[in-house]
């Protein structure tokens, strides 16, 4: 599985433009709607969609195969499990944000809350 540090993330997305051309990069929250109203990220050069776990079985159908996507959770636990859940479904640009919102804060974004 492929991972990236949040302050990486500026470096993923320009490589996710060379690699998909016209598609704006996805960063999929993975977290519950609790855990979005305590702290989020801004989308800066990416779309931000939400789509707690439990809901991804259900609901991928809904994100394009082919868009590179990177998952994000609290941790990156959560989101580690979605991405190895579209790489079985068949998703090819898929990756996980290692450390989650928390490195986030920490890395890229210290105006966004610790919880």
């Amino acid at each position: 599985m492929q991972s990236i540090h949040p302050a990486q993330i500026d470096q993923w997305l320009a490589q996710a433009r060379e690699a998909a051309p016209g598609q704006t990069p996805l960063v999929l929250d993975v977290r519950e709607p609790w855990e979005l109203q305590t702290a989020s990220v801004k989308p800066d050069g990416f779309e931000l969609m939400a789509m707690p776990m439990r809901s991804v079985p259900a609901r991928f159908a809904e994100l394009d195969r082919h868009r590179p996507i990177a998952c994000l959770c609290h941790h990156g636990a959560r989101s580690a499990q979605v991405v190895h859940f579209l790489t079985n479904q068949g998703f090819d640009q898929v990756i996980n944000i290692h450390g989650g919102i928390n490195a986030w804060s920490h890395e890229r974004d210290p105006g966004v809350p610790l919880y």
